[in-house]
């Protein structure tokens, strides 16, 4: 089973930023932790700062692979474009925010992705991507 993981922007300052929202942990270095958790399973992993990138990717993974998780951070609640490129695709999206976005500010509450994705994941910190993972696996999506 082929998963992507497509990180959005600020996603690369992970463990060095906010670190009492985010944490203290490097998403390479979870990527590994996912990697070693999950030998069976072919892990991909992406980020980009830009919107377009961010599509495009989505658009290149979306026939081939068998699942994607997607943190599109601040994009979430401003990317049709991301929005509408899920809707594109066949290969099932599940949406994973690190905080809970609904406990934050307002404009944090609008996501252009949830209703375009098969699920959503907020505010379990990194473990929402292994649970999205393993949403994945079980479904065989």
């Amino acid at each position: 089973m082929k998963i992507a993981i497509i990180n959005g922007p600020n996603l690369n300052l992970l463990g060095k930023r906010e670190t009492d929202i985010y944490g203290n942990m490097p998403f390479e270095k979870y990527f590994d932790e996912l990697q070693k958790k999950f030998p069976q399973v072919s892990l991909y992993y992406y980020q980009s700062n830009i919107e377009g990138e961010l599509v495009s990717e989505l658009q290149k993974l979306g026939y081939t692979y068998d699942g994607i998780i997607l943190n599109p951070a601040g994009y979430t609640h401003t990317s049709v474009a991301i929005g509408d490129a899920i809707a594109a695709i066949r290969t099932p999206v599940v949406e994973v925010h690190i905080s809970n976005v609904h406990a934050r500010e307002d404009f944090r509450k609008l996501s252009h992705v949830s209703g375009k994705s098969v699920g959503s994941i907020f505010g379990l910190g990194l473990k929402g991507y292994e649970l999205a993972l393993q949403y994945l696996l079980s479904t065989g999506k």
